[in-house]
């Protein structure tokens, strides 16, 4: 059994400063034997195929000694396996809002806060500190972050109000170091489309208020999937999850 630890840190006045040293390249193959411990959530295993995680973090530059936000880290998925890719020297801070970690973990029988707990002790991820608060309490110091997570929520500040995923990306931009970067994907959705019932968005749309943040926007094909019906809910079962995605690196210059 893995030994118990873990943190949490709810936001508050107090900025956490961080620091670094960031190596030059993911050892994919090294992860791949990490992720495969039997300490890993066995739900989280068959997302792999879809997501491509090791690939999404070789194709970002996520790499050991980096300082990391799993941003909206809900159950755990990405805090597990950034916690892995980062090392002994790297830190990951999940974050999740009271709210959220009460919401029921996506086909489990308990909540993200529980699963997320679960994960940090089962996996004894000793460099994973929890953030609890709404993003824009978030304590951490400016310019003290190496990559953000965003992972599958975008489309929710931007079908809300455009102006609100702006902001998101400003105040992460004001986090991030020189060269830093937020790693996006999400759920593809087509013009005419209802995506905000959908749960969807445009490309186009992400590049352009990533643009409008002042980032510096790489693509990639990794997660298409042009067998997907765009017109369907991603929570269609007849989906199975495999949704159309996009990836984006947004680099702060």
């Amino acid at each position: 059994m893995a030994t118990k630890f873990f943190k949490i840190i709810t936001l508050g006045l107090c900025a956490i400063a961080i620091t670094s040293k960031v190596s030059a390249t993911l050892d994919t193959e090294e992860l791949r034997l990490l992720l495969s411990d039997s300490g890993r959530d066995v739900s989280d295993f068959v997302r792999d195929s879809v997501r491509k995680p090791i690939e999404v973090l070789a194709f970002a530059g996520i790499d050991k000694g980096m300082s990391v936000l799993d941003l909206y880290a809900a159950g755990g998925y990405y805090t597990f396996i950034l916690s892995k890719a980062v090392g002994d020297t790297g830190t990951v801070y999940a974050q999740n809002t009271e709210r959220g970690l009460r919401f029921v973990e996506d086909r489990q029988n308990r909540t993200q806060g529980e699963a997320l707990k679960e994960k940090i002790e089962e996996g004894n991820l000793k460099n994973v500190v929890q953030l609890i608060g709404p993003i824009r309490s978030l304590s951490l110091a400016e310019e003290s972050l190496d990559a953000v997570m965003l992972a599958q929520t975008l489309h929710d500040s931007y079908n809300s109000n455009p102006d609100r995923a702006l902001n998101l990306l400003q105040r992460l931009k004001t986090l991030l170091k020189p060269g830093g970067f937020i790693v996006v994907t999400d759920h593809i959705g087509i013009s005419g489309s209802n995506n905000r019932e959908m749960h969807r968005m445009e490309i186009t749309q992400a590049i352009d208020v990533a643009e409008q943040a002042g980032f510096s926007v790489e693509s990639s094909d990794l997660l298409r999937n042009l067998d997907d019906d765009h017109r369907r809910s991603i929570f269609d079962p007849r989906l199975a999850r495999n949704t159309d995605r996009f990836l984006l690196k947004l680099t702060k210059p």
